[in-house]
């Protein structure tokens, strides 16, 4: 199993516009922001490495092929503050926190559908996760076709002198989903989001293709074991 992480913990405030760098209250809320956030993915990513490593123990098997994490940008979380209809979210970062969850979030990409929900419920079955909500993209893929379950979750963080409760946002996808979903985004990415209609039902053919595969490998794998 392998971790990276995709954006440093540090990114948020080096993104801070100019014109806000100067404002010492706002860089101490990010500070914050990072800290907590940033140690919330330590905890959850921690949570599933020891999962992952107890389940290799006793079945002879890894079900996590990897994982990844990011710490939302500065002006990210601020743009998806402002879809929310958060009014002044750089000097309401308290409301923010309190509603946008994606702002941690961790990737886990297993080596099979099956794996994605038994991870996913082994994490949830531990005393100090608490479930947020759960948006089941496997069994409803979204128009587009991606297809991957989001958990929103929360940790404990545990601070020198307070306890503080963070969310983060895990995404289990299988190996085939994470693929589709890692190159549609690169073409949308390379195309600031514009794709042909031809193109997008292209993409939503190959998504289900290779959800088709996954279906597949899945039941070669439990003739093999």
């Amino acid at each position: 199993m392998t971790f990276s992480q995709y954006y440093r913990p540090d990114n948020m405030r080096s993104t801070l516009p100019k014109d806000l760098q100067d404002d010492p209250a706002l860089q101490e809320q990010i500070k914050d922001i990072n800290l907590l956030y940033s140690a919330a993915i330590r905890e959850v990513s921690t949570k599933l490495d020891v999962l992952g490593d107890d389940f290799n123990m006793k079945h002879a098997y890894v079900p996590i092929h990897h994982m990844q994490s990011r710490l939302k940008t500065f002006s990210s979380m601020i743009e998806k503050a402002e879809r929310y209809g958060i009014e002044d979210p750089v000097h309401n970062l308290d409301t923010v926190r309190n509603e946008v969850f994606d702002i941690a979030g961790v990737r886990v990409v297993c080596n099979y559908q099956e794996d994605i929900y038994t991870m996913s419920e082994l994490l949830l079955k531990q005393s100090d996760v608490k479930l947020i909500k759960i948006k089941d993209y496997v069994q409803n893929p979204k128009p587009s076709g991606y297809r991957s379950l989001h958990v929103v979750i929360t940790v404990p963080v545990f601070l020198v002198n307070s306890k503080e409760t963070v969310p983060v946002e895990i995404q289990f996808r299988s190996i085939a989903m994470d693929t589709w979903a890692s190159l549609e985004h690169e073409l949308k990415y390379k195309n600031k989001g514009s794709l042909s209609d031809d193109v997008l039902e292209q993409l939503k053919q190959c998504a289900r293709t290779l959800a088709d595969v996954d279906s597949q490998m899945e039941r070669i794998r439990h003739q093999v074991f």
